[in-house]
């Protein structure tokens, strides 16, 4: 089934790789502030616990998206950095930006246009 969707869509396993839901924000925050520690990480994305920040690392470091180091010191350090792979994401990511720029309002207003069409058919079907 997996190969039949890949074929239908060949950018469907990048899809399932990039925008998983805590990926794309981790790599952004990675890419734009450097080499973080895992607080440091946190405190830029507030709203993730950290049991899912640490398994969003480990399957990215585990991709080849993020680099681990392990400094052995007491106390241990442990820093995260977007890897030269993950960097190749950076012109999908700026193409995305710019999209997100010149369409979002568009979408926008079909959305709003949309729900004005629906409220009016149920409030027509109403009597």
């Amino acid at each position: 089934m997996t190969d039949a969707v890949e074929q239908a869509c060949p950018i469907n396993p990048v899809i399932d790789l990039v925008f998983s839901r805590w990926t794309t924000p981790i790599l952004w925050v990675l890419e734009h502030h450097g080499r973080l520690r895992f607080n440091e990480l946190q405190r830029h994305l507030p709203t993730i616990t950290p049991k899912v920040l640490t398994q969003r690392l480990r399957q990215l470091e585990r991709d080849g998206l993020v680099v681990r180091t392990y400094h052995a010191e007491i106390p241990p350090r442990v820093e995260y950095e977007i890897s030269d792979l993950g960097r190749t994401l950076t012109p999908l990511f700026s193409a995305i930006t710019d999209w997100s720029a010149a369409h979002l309002p568009a979408v926008s207003a079909a959305r709003h246009a949309y729900d004005a069409a629906r409220e009016e058919e149920e409030s027509w079907a109403q009597g």
